[in-house]
């Protein structure tokens, strides 16, 4: 008999009961808006900002409406000017070069190895184009970070890293978001939490931080975030920096707090299925496995794997069997976007040119999400789905 699955790829985890509580107590008491609190009252934005600061050791952090509003707040934090170019990954999704293009600045797509990660020589040759990268931890895969802030450092380019799939992850010990003089995060449903929309943007940096701050909308507030820096760091920013309202609000925040105090026990739930469907998929004809480096600290909300230099009619043969057995694969090599699954050359506001190496990679790419409503058993079943029909199909062409 042949297997199919028969569970949802798109459906999450119920919010924890204690989140469930404390939105409801945020909607009895009225005081959505993050600084419309009580005299005495740090809001629910503010503690959540404080202690997801804590959790990755940052000193300052700010919750905003989204992850792609948070890159964007960080370009105009660290200087970007419309006109200016910005480098960054050509292997990520629409909402990065849409920060970039967002404020009238110009994204040069730098290349992706066949590990999934940016291509360190590529950047290398490209470091002169531009003062900021804005790096993208594209489906949780990330580079070696030691050498690329070596890199940039040296070449003083500004990096501001986008994790919104690495929330949890760490290189070499150093929490995703870190290394770069800003980190932002997604708080979006597919990500590591769910509060529908939102983001966080970090860093240590008092002048970044209270500028993003003006950025957000505090109005003459800031006094009322905790992980901020002291008001004398707001003293000329305050007048200078225009309000581009973005913050979030306490209905969310109160969903998130206790979703942040179990990140590290959900990213072990994540790894282990990821690491049970690597298993099964290891060794199997056609099918390249993304190997992770030992540095690497993974969250495995999703994973890929790479059908290289297979013809695009054979790739949508794959993706259209599986997903008649029940296991939907997003496929990046197709002409036309599709869902998500856009690439560099499909983003017409932002001009490109071929990059051959790339190209051939991310002609290759299949996608899949890895939601914690799967149990291990489902990842070993879906597993050998793909085994089955990636076998098939590569059997036939190789006979």
């Amino acid at each position: 008999m042949t297997e199919r699955f028969t569970g949802s790829f798109t459906q999450q985890e119920p919010i924890p009961e204690a989140g469930i509580e404390a939105a409801i107590a945020v909607m009895r008491h009225g005081r959505l808006h993050r600084y419309n609190t009580a005299d005495g009252e740090a809001s629910e934005t503010a503690l959540l900002e404080q202690e997801f600061a804590a959790q990755v050791g940052a000193q300052y952090c700010l919750a905003v409406a989204s992850g792609g509003y948070a890159m964007a707040t960080a370009l105009r934090a660290v200087g970007v000017q419309a006109g200016e170019k910005v480098l960054s990954n050509a292997f990520t999704l629409a909402p990065v070069p849409g920060a970039i293009a967002s404020i009238g600045a110009v994204p040069v797509f730098v290349g992706v190895t066949d590990s999934l990660t940016i291509d360190l020589d590529d950047l290398a040759g490209k470091l002169d184009e531009a003062k900021v990268l804005l790096l993208s931890h594209m489906r949780g895969h990330i580079c070696d970070m030691d050498r690329l802030m070596a890199m940039c450092n040296a070449a003083s380019v500004t990096v501001i890293e986008d994790c919104a799939h690495t929330m949890g992850a760490a290189w070499d010990g150093i929490a995703s978001g870190r290394h770069g003089a800003i980190g932002c995060y997604s708080c979006q449903t597919y990500k590591h939490v769910n509060s529908g929309e939102g983001g966080f943007l970090i860093t240590d940096d008092p002048r970044l931080a209270a500028k993003s701050i003006m950025l957000s909308g505090s109005y003459m507030l800031f006094e009322r975030h905790v992980a901020a820096p002291p008001k004398e760091a707001f003293d000329d920013i305050k007048y200078h920096t225009p309000n581009i309202s973005g913050r979030m609000d306490n209905l969310r925040a109160a969903i998130l707090r206790p979703q942040i105090a179990d990140l590290a026990t959900q990213c072990q739930r994540w790894n282990d299925r990821y690491y049970a469907l690597e298993t099964g998929l290891r060794d199997t004809p056609g099918l390249t496995v993304i190997d992770r480096p030992e540095a690497e600290t993974i969250v495995g909300s999703s994973i890929q794997f790479l059908l290289l230099d297979w013809a695009g009619s054979a790739v949508r043969e794959v993706v259209a069997r599986c997903a008649a057995r029940g296991v939907e694969l997003k496929w990046f090599g197709a002409a036309e976007p599709v869902a998500f699954t856009s690439r560099y050359d499909s983003w017409r506001y932002a001009p490109s040119k071929p990059m051959a190496a790339s190209d051939r990679v991310l002609a290759g790419i299949v996608d899949m999400r890895v939601p914690l409503t799967f149990s291990l058993e489902d990842c070993a079943l879906i597993a050998r789905i793909i085994r089955d029909e990636v076998t098939r199909i590569n059997n036939r062409m190789t006979a």
